[in-house]
């Protein structure tokens, strides 16, 4: 059969054939049963077993019993093997299948990479749930694993148990996005003694319908007004069906009702008289619901303050943070109140805790902008929330800062001003939110931090500032400047033309343009610096050591683009750059046969390049405030 008159036979109906197949079939198994089958017999009599043709299955199955190879078995085989089982119109019988697999356990110890079988796992662990071939996935699966533990008896047990909590899942599901009471309230409280309730209503009137009537949209809409509200309210926290008839016909008493409740188990927690773990599972469905509903009414927001006051400051921390983000836009205030609450149960002197409030905070400010461009209108309370929480955040950053010096809590810093840039970068938002930048301290810490990563999302987010500010000194928006944003320009401009003598201009540390402060740094530290320099590096000053070509964040990516640009001219050029670049470097390779590259293409290339490697922040800063380079871009 491997020969090419045999394959040929194959691919003959029975009845089309001028001769009989079987005596072909005999001799082939006869020689493979005395010789085996060497690698390339072995290849094609794999091809025949595996594509589809027309020999019967005994003949198909006497070739697999007597598939001995007189040699190692390669990749190739043992993937065409693995490529031919499980389900589909091409694929070869059941019953083949299962020989495949039987002669795969067979010649284990025959393969050439064992480990093909391993990455194939997930492959062959799916193939279990068909139960023709569970017996030899089963012994493969052993041998591949080593695990004796593997059994079709435990399979098929593991099978039902994973199909029982899958449909477990799916009514669940089916329930939650729904329009169905919710009744598996108690065991979603992990069978605490807890008297939270469910959806039930009682004394009920002919005239009304009961929420438990309701099993779809459409019942829903249509006895809207007459659906009697269950006898406890307070279930409304995990039944997605209360929570869409109270969405859409809000009950004042209602929601005193459900704040009365919740006011009362507080205060059993905080007298002793319930336990706070009880409490704590009751938290996870108030969390369900603000997930749900993505907001967190004033009752909740009310019940929140009074709760962290009871609250240890860890227990299920990333719970509460969660929940409480979904906090509405109040007035700054009212929220200071509950913040500072927060603050007092969760800070205890490490930099985790800090870390923990400013994700909080993050978070916060990004619903927050969700929330605000949804609504249809804004009022003049934005101007002044938004503004106060990232004025009091600043001195949270700053504090970790000195906690906590790492680049992993300066990407966590920068998060939040990126929301924030996020939130000024909202035409409808502008136009109602005046603009808070960060401090200035902190603007220069992470300019000189070690990390590119940082560094570029830095300059992102003050290009991002920088486009805000020009939006709303345009007619574009017509609230016009804030005394507080008047008085935060100065500080603005003068971290960017800091950043600009330090990337581009060559004139690191110089106090000497309008607004630039030196990166505040004072004249005797810069003149100690200038002599270390001088003594390190004579051809270097310090007012170019921060450049494109020099600075210890920028120099690898500046001679990389030089190197690939030397790269492609290869056969023309007679010499190449040693780095680090400067504009007289530049005029010195060409009249000496090296790439001939201006200044400003080279500086202009090295902006490209980061933007090619994902680091887009530098290059976004350099365009948006260079009006040369702005001029370029825009021809």
């Amino acid at each position: 059969m491997s020969s090419p008159g045999g394959q040929a036979a194959s691919k003959v109906p029975a009845k089309r054939r001028k001769t009989g197949i079987k005596s072909t079939v005999e001799k082939t198994t006869s020689t493979l049963y005395n010789e085996g089958a060497l690698p390339d017999e072995l290849a094609r009599l794999v091809d025949l077993l595996t594509v589809r043709n027309f020999l019967d299955q005994a003949s198909l199955g006497a070739i697999v019993r007597n598939l001995y190879p007189s040699g190692k078995v390669g990749d190739e085989v043992v993937l065409r093997f693995l490529g031919a089982l499980g389900h589909g119109q091409l694929k070869p019988s059941l019953p083949l299948q299962a020989l495949f697999l039987r002669w795969l356990v067979m010649v284990y110890h025959l393969l050439e990479n064992p480990a093909v079988l391993s990455q194939a796992y997930g492959v062959l662990f799916n193939l279990l749930d068909t139960a023709a071939i569970r017996p030899q996935l089963c012994h493969l699966l052993a041998l591949v694993t080593r695990r004796k533990h593997v059994r079709p008896f435990r399979i098929q047990a593991v099978l039902d148990e994973i199909q029982k909590q899958r449909s477990a899942r799916e009514v669940d599901l089916a329930i939650r996005n729904g329009f169905s009471v919710s009744h598996d309230l108690d065991r979603r409280l992990q069978g605490t003694t807890s008297l939270f309730p469910a959806v039930h209503t009682m004394h009920a009137q002919e005239s009304s319908v009961t929420l438990e009537e309701v099993d779809n949209a459409e019942s829903l809409v249509k006895n809207l007004e007459k659906i009697e509200l269950p006898t406890q309210l307070v279930a409304v926290l995990a039944d997605p069906l209360l929570q869409k008839l109270l969405l859409l016909r809000p009950d004042a008493e209602g929601s005193s009702r459900i704040s009365n409740w919740l006011m009362a188990c507080l205060g059993d927690v905080a007298s002793g008289d319930a336990e706070s773990d009880i409490f704590l599972d009751m938290l996870e469905v108030i969390h369900d619901y603000a997930v749900a509903t993505k907001t967190l009414p004033p009752l909740l927001l009310t019940f929140f303050a009074q709760f962290l006051g009871v609250w240890d400051g860890s227990s299920k921390r990333d719970i509460v943070l969660e929940t409480l983000s979904y906090a509405p836009v109040v007035r700054f205030q009212e929220l200071y109140q509950i913040l500072q609450v927060l603050e007092h149960s969760m800070l205890d002197n490490t930099p985790s805790s800090q870390l923990s409030l400013l994700g909080f905070y993050t978070l916060l400010l990004r619903r927050w902008t969700i929330t605000m461009e949804a609504a249809e209108s804004l009022d003049a309370l934005t101007a002044a929330t938004v503004p106060n929480l990232i004025g009091y955040v600043n001195q949270l950053t700053l504090t970790l800062t000195q906690t906590s010096p790492a680049v992993g809590t300066s990407l966590a810093i920068l998060d939040f001003y990126e929301a924030a840039a996020t939130l000024y970068s909202k035409p409808k938002l502008i136009e109602h939110t005046d603009i808070t930048i960060p401090p200035p301290l902190l603007v220069y810490l992470l300019y000189f931090n070690p990390s590119l990563a940082v560094v570029s999302r830095l300059c992102g987010v003050l290009a991002t500032y920088k486009r805000a500010w020009e939006a709303v000194m345009s007619p574009a928006v017509s609230r016009g400047l804030a005394r507080c944003e008047r008085d935060q320009i100065n500080a603005f401009n003068g971290f960017l033309m800091d950043l600009c003598n330090c990337l581009w201009r060559g004139r690191a540390f110089s106090a000497a343009d309008p607004n630039a402060q030196g990166c505040r740094i004072a004249q005797p530290a810069q003149a100690a610096l200038g002599s270390y320099l001088s003594a390190a590096d004579r051809d270097l000053s310090l007012a170019a050591a921060f450049g494109l070509s020099h600075s210890p964040l920028l120099c690898l990516q500046s001679i990389s683009l030089v190197r690939e640009l030397e790269g492609a001219e290869a056969g023309a050029i007679r010499t190449r750059h040693a780095g680090p670049v400067t504009e007289a470097s530049l005029g010195q390779l060409a009249n000496r046969g090296g790439v001939v590259l201006s200044w400003q293409e080279y500086r202009s290339g090295v902006l490209e390049y980061l933007e090619g490697k994902g680091l887009p922040g530098i290059p976004d800063l350099m365009y948006n405030t260079m009006k040369k380079l702005m001029r370029a871009r825009q021809h």
